[in-house]
């Protein structure tokens, strides 16, 4: 990396009201959702490097075995919580809680972020995978990190090294089982590149993918993202949900039943989820103290990068205590340098720095904010959100089998 690189972060909890929210402060350094691809890696014996820390200690951290190939199965939306709270609709998943691990996703904690930390090992502060949507610095529009709308190439948006590209390097094969169109995507190409792409739409064809591609040494990656989708429109409370828990839970069981020797199987998830409370909704475009000074909002109704008229420091100043005062206890609030200070991102690079918004507002309980002027009407009713501090969206579950 040539860009500078802010000092170490203070920490979370220096942000005024974190704590009263009994939010949880994510772990870039240690038993994070970013050790885990190269805690793996080097399981497999590649010696790989994620912002400076080694595979090795990350390895330590979560106390994986060495292993002759590795699956790695990341299930969009599961958090921990979420699956310890419903877990009677997944037998096997529920079989393997109590040998398995919390970790903590990033902020926010959300796919788009959650996918640059998880494929790199490193944070948002670097990667500048921030949010469901950014501010582009070159063109002053909000960009899509999922769909990669209104956005740069990806290889130049985000610049850190992958594991996967680690890993392939070193010699050992690494294949993405997913849906076909995400081969090549601009979210694959910035947080995933590395290795080859397998394409298989449901989840049954997945695992056997997965199963063909361990027959040798291998690192095999699976992503799932019914849970989620289930969870934003009916909710992690709603009978959809545990269906899709249920459904999950069998492949799964399956997957493990076929693992050849010497195989470690990791499954994980970016986020949890929680559901919305309509009463405590706020509408940028609606609210005057909310919009006033305010050029855009980016990022997600859990977790919002607000970007000022004037772009200095008096007016994110002004900004966040007007904010402050009409959200009150429903959000932590902290300008760019406060958030960066308090670590939330990680160390960041100076070109990520105009991605962040000149205030960064955390959602407490289950209140959102949303803006009508640049999302459409279905984002605004999901009934189940993500991107925020709260233990059910930062904790996240890693499970794992080791077939001797």
């Amino acid at each position: 990396m040539s860009d500078a690189v802010a000092a170490v972060p203070r920490g979370a909890r220096s942000v005024r009201g974190f704590d009263r929210a009994g939010f949880v402060a994510p772990r870039y350094d240690g038993a994070g959702l970013g050790a885990v691809l190269p805690a793996v890696a080097d399981a497999l014996g590649v010696p790989v490097t994620a912002a400076g820390r080694s595979g090795a200690a990350a390895r330590a951290a979560l106390g994986l075995p060495t292993a002759q190939r590795a699956c790695v199965v990341l299930v969009d939306g599961l958090g921990h919580l979420n699956l310890t709270e419903r877990a009677g609709h997944a037998p096997f998943l529920r079989s393997l809680l109590a040998q398995g691990q919390v970790l903590t996703s990033g902020f926010p904690s959300t796919t788009a972020a959650s996918m640059g930390l998880f494929g790199t090992g490193t944070g948002p502060g670097r990667t500048a995978m921030v949010g469901y949507t950014a501010r582009n610095p070159a063109t002053g529009r909000l960009g899509n990190l999922v769909s990669w709308d209104g956005l740069d190439d990806p290889h130049d948006w985000q610049r850190e090294p992958t594991i996967f590209e680690q890993v392939t390097a070193a010699g050992i094969p690494v294949t993405s089982v997913g849906p076909a169109k995400f081969r090549g995507s601009g979210l694959t190409e910035a947080a995933l590149r590395g290795g080859g792409y397998r394409g298989a739409q449901s989840l049954a064809d997945r695992v056997d993918a997965s199963i063909y591609e361990l027959m040798g040494p291998a690192l095999v990656y699976l992503y799932w993202g019914d849970v989620d989708k289930a969870g934003h429109h009916h909710g992690w409370g709603s009978w959809q949900w545990g269906e899709e828990l249920g459904a999950l839970d069998r492949e799964l069981a399956r997957l493990e039943r076929a693992l050849p020797p010497g195989t470690l199987l990791a499954v994980t998830a970016d986020h949890g989820m929680v559901d919305v409370d309509r009463s405590t909704r706020w509408d940028v475009a609606k609210t005057p103290a909310l919009s006033d000074g305010v050029e855009l909002v980016a990022g997600e109704p859990r977790a919002l990068h607000v970007h000022t008229s004037l772009g200095t420091r008096d007016a994110a100043d002004a900004v966040a205590a007007r904010w402050r005062d009409v959200l009150g206890a429903a959000a932590v609030v902290a300008t760019r340098d406060e958030a960066i200070d308090a670590g939330w991102f990680g160390p960041v690079s100076e070109h990520v720095r105009p991605v962040l918004g000149d205030v960064v507002v955390a959602m407490t309980g289950r209140a959102t904010v949303v803006d009508s002027r640049t999302q459409t009407s279905a984002s605004m009713d999901l009934v189940g959100v993500h991107g925020s501090f709260t233990p059910h969206e930062m904790h996240v579950p890693l499970l794992t089998v080791h077939r001797r």
